[in-house]
């Protein structure tokens, strides 16, 4: 007795239909997927090094205002967010420099420096922060965010390390 298993005309189409229906499913819906999840897995630029001005025209003692728009794609929308600060020069050395958030650890009003005042003073809710930063007067639990990383490129221009958090 032959243990042959004969496959059927019409069991061989559809097992071939099958075969050739999910190939064709395969080649279209992988890419067609593809293109629909790509957006929200694509990582935005959240680290970058940001040029905020000339070494140069940074006077000692005084802030120097700086301020940039980043933009953050996330899948398919598009979020523009200003930043800003004040590189406070100490002396001569580009290493010796403070550079401060201009955004109010209270409610992230934006700080504005008074020379008058010689404070940073927040619109919002009457703060004050010294010239290093520190709360002078006013609800902010803590002093200003300090840009840590920067560094003079050989143009002579400053750039900070911005991390998005």
């Amino acid at each position: 007795m032959s243990d042959s298993h004969e496959l059927s005309r019409r069991d061989f189409i559809k097992v071939t239909t099958g075969i050739v229906g999910g190939l064709i499913g395969a080649i279209i819906g992988l890419p067609s997927v593809y293109y629909l999840i790509d957006p929200a897995l694509r990582e935005g630029g959240k680290e970058a090094w940001i040029p905020i001005g000339k070494f140069e025209d940074m006077q000692v003692g005084t802030p120097y205002p700086f301020s940039f728009t980043r933009v953050q794609v996330n899948g398919w929308e598009r979020t523009a967010s200003s930043f800003g600060g004040y590189a406070i020069r100490k002396s001569d050395s580009p290493e010796d420099l403070l550079i401060l958030n201009s955004r109010c650890t209270h409610l992230a009003c934006t700080v504005n420096w008074s020379a008058e005042a010689e404070a940073f003073l927040c619109p919002c809710h009457d703060a004050a922060f010294d010239i290093e930063g520190e709360v002078l007067d006013g609800p902010p639990p803590r002093a200003l965010d300090v840009y840590a990383e920067h560094r003079l490129t050989e143009d002579g221009i400053i750039e900070i390390f911005f991390k998005e958090a």
